[in-house]
């Protein structure tokens, strides 16, 4: 319970939604523009904290669309991610979550590992 009576005042300061958004907007437009550098299809997108992506062309707006994915691609992704220490979720059809832990170097760091990973598959 206290826990998320801290939580909520945490969430009740000013500019708290915002910074989430912001995160969330760098991390999934870095990681969208490191595929596309590295010739991947990949798209994605966020609300807020919430993320996701798809290996595939886009937009995905319906199952039929995401089921299109490259799934083999994205896990041999998601695990060199794993690998350089770097917890997503696990399936393009599950959402990942910003929180006002993550910092902005965080973020910069993940983006370089997916740079990185995206270059070598």
């Amino acid at each position: 319970m206290t826990a998320g009576i801290k939580t909520m005042e945490i969430l009740q300061r000013e500019g708290s939604y915002e910074k989430l958004d912001k995160l969330t907007d760098k991390l999934i437009n870095g990681i969208l523009d490191a595929a596309k550098e590295a010739g991947h299809a990949v798209c994605g997108g966020h609300i807020s904290g919430m993320f996701g992506f798809f290996f595939t062309e886009g937009p995905v707006t319906c199952f039929a669309d995401a089921a299109k994915s490259d799934t083999e691609k994205f896990a041999k992704w998601h695990r060199m991610m794993l690998e350089r220490g770097f917890y997503l979720a696990p399936s393009q059809y599950e959402a990942g979550f910003m929180s006002l832990a993550h910092t902005e170097e965080d973020v910069d760091a993940t983006i370089a590992a997916a740079k990185e990973v995206f270059a070598e598959i």
